[in-house]
């Protein structure tokens, strides 16, 4: 059997700039996205030491992507979206997901069920 193999895609960045980063995302190859709200806790000692003023609501966007080069290309177009290069803009990261279902995975779970 042949496993897709799928990352997560983790975005964390101040409220507001959520349909921006998405938009960018799917042009580079994303299905969708999922958006959530958070605050963050850290921002008070990072204030001081890059100077700048941190808005402590974020928008945090899950989206799964199959690793690769496609993966490679989405989190390039959200760094370049969300400007996250620039110190207090955000942060991006991948996790490797390794169970997933649902959506068009479905197929997958009884070969699953059974290893």
């Amino acid at each position: 059997m042949d496993r897709l193999i799928t990352e997560l895609i983790v975005i964390i960045v101040e409220r507001g700039k959520a349909d921006k980063i998405i938009k960018k995302a799917k042009k580079a190859g994303a299905t969708g996205a999922t958006v959530f709200y958070g605050r963050g806790t850290g921002e008070a000692d990072v204030l001081h030491f890059i100077g700048r003023n941190i808005d402590q609501a974020k928008e945090v966007i899950f989206i799964l992507s199959e690793r690769g080069e496609k993966q490679k290309k989405i989190m390039e177009a959200v760094v370049e979206a969300g400007k996250i290069k620039e110190p207090g803009t955000g942060i991006v990261f991948s996790l490797p997901v390794t169970h997933l279902f649902g959506l068009h995975y479905r197929e997958n779970f009884e070969e699953w069920e059974q290893e």
